[in-house]
């Protein structure tokens, strides 16, 4: 590849770096995979298109420049993540609440705004997102959708209480204290032979991206 750069290669593939400046390019590629996680891999990569493509157009998120069964290529948001840039300011979050509420409109949850290097603060001080590895698609936007995009918005409250702990409302310290029933059982049965598989089978960390921005996973 011309004027490529290696940013991540694990049991599901490269990922990789490409152009420069504002024709910069994220590509997931999962030809390099092994071959009895290739079928998760592009399983997730479907995923990610499915919500890349509901949320075309919205500002704070990735385009999808291509994609096929194998790749897919998107845009490069420019921005420091979360935990390098401590954002401090209410209108940090105030502008992410606006992004998070944009995609449950469009009927897209991310499922992972846990981890800090997903959530960018950008030059001008707005927010983004990046990794839709996990996100859901729901036209419907079902029970279950609605449950997990209640989460979405705990995750970022989390982060508010981290960075801008004095701004927070009384509704969203109540938020804050009544995780859904599903979290708990997440929290206490599941969550520790995830972090298990995750962590000590495929590499994976919950601080992923932490160490090159570049990477946006």
């Amino acid at each position: 590849m011309d004027d490529a750069r290696l940013l991540k290669k694990d049991l599901f593939g490269e990922i990789w770096l490409r152009g420069s400046g504002e024709d910069r390019e994220i590509l997931r590629d999962t030809r390099p995979a092994r071959w009895w996680t290739r079928w998760l891999a592009r399983a997730l990569m479907r995923r990610e298109a499915a919500g890349l493509l509901a949320l075309d157009g919205i500002d704070g998120v990735p385009r999808i420049l291509r994609y096929d069964t194998e790749q897919l290529g998107r845009s490069y948001v420019a921005g420091e993540p979360m935990h390098f840039a401590r954002p401090s300011s209410p209108a940090y979050f105030r502008d992410a609440m606006r992004l998070l509420r944009r995609m449950h409109r469009a009927g897209v949850v991310h499922n992972d705004l846990a981890k800090e290097p997903n959530l960018l603060v950008r030059d001008d001080g707005s927010a983004a997102f990046i990794d839709f590895q996990l996100a859901a698609y729901s036209r419907g936007r079902g029970r279950l959708f609605r449950i997990a995009a209640r989460e979405d918005i705990r995750h970022l409250l989390k982060h508010k209480r981290t960075y801008c702990p004095d701004e927070l409302t009384s509704r969203e310290l109540s938020i804050l204290a009544r995780p859904s029933g599903i979290s708990r059982v997440w929290m206490g049965l599941f969550k520790p032979a995830y972090v298990f598989i995750t962590r000590r089978i495929f590499g994976w960390s919950d601080r992923e991206g932490a160490g090159d921005r570049g990477q946006q996973p």
